[in-house]
């Protein structure tokens, strides 16, 4: 069947402290001090357009995988939780890579506040976004419906609890804001690595903010090395 194709628009765009990929976590929520942004384009700054939604704790975020679009569907996928060699159906995963780079994302709407040129501005926790992120849509969400207990979760639910150690075995830098760590040691705990590296001696290098962190992984213990600032440095 032959369906007229839809043009989407980018509403809004997200400022966060993941300046790149590597680091955010997998799933939103997982961090939940990891706060963002959102702010509306000119075309959208409207008090209108968000009246009522301060009454609701919870929004979903309808956003471009921007740094991930494809032109060539590929039918399966393999999960980095499944070691990055079993697949499965890239409609029975989460990955970025989608025939259209359409990403869901629940957050605690924490604030909304009125710039006089930026319009609304809202401020989310748990974010798992990349700075400079496009939206979407925004919608609230309504427990009743958009959560359901006790339901299957598939190849998800074993790795559910996984975590790592994080240890910090180096000088933490004076000028560094202390929620800003607290969230990038989050982060690191939650494991960014691709599920089937090993290597015991590769350093990982994590951006977060202006800084950044480098770290090693060994029998579940991720060991920071170095703090550092970062360079002005474009995402990988």
């Amino acid at each position: 069947m032959k369906t007229d194709i839809t043009t989407f628009k980018h509403i809004a765009y997200v400022i966060s402290d993941f300046k790149e990929k590597f680091g955010i976590p997998r799933q939103s929520g997982k961090v939940k001090s990891a706060r963002a942004k959102i702010v509306f384009y000119p075309e959208y700054r409207s008090k209108d357009a968000i009246r009522g939604l301060k009454d609701f704790e919870y929004i979903w975020l309808l956003f471009d995988f921007s740094k991930s679009h494809v032109n060539k569907f590929t039918a399966t996928v393999r999960p980095p939780r499944l070691g990055g060699n079993e697949k499965v159906g890239v409609f029975a995963s989460r990955s970025p890579f989608r025939p259209n780079p359409i990403g869901l994302s629940s957050v605690k709407l924490i604030d909304i506040t009125f710039d006089e040129i930026l319009g609304p501005v809202l401020t989310v926790e748990g974010a798992d976004l990349l700075d400079g992120t496009p939206l979407f849509d925004i919608k609230p969400y309504i427990p009743f419906t958009d959560s359901h207990e006790d339901c299957k979760y598939g190849y998800s639910e074993e790795n559910k609890d996984y975590f790592l150690t994080v240890k910090v075995d180096c000088e933490i830098p004076k000028e560094l804001d202390g929620e800003l760590y607290k969230t990038a040691i989050e982060c690191i705990k939650e494991d960014p690595r691709p599920a089937y590296n090993e290597d015991e001696e590769r350093i990982f290098g994590m951006r977060y903010g202006d800084f950044d962190f480098k770290f090693k992984v060994n029998c579940g213990v991720a060991t920071v090395i170095q703090i550092i600032k970062s360079e002005n440095k474009k995402d990988r």
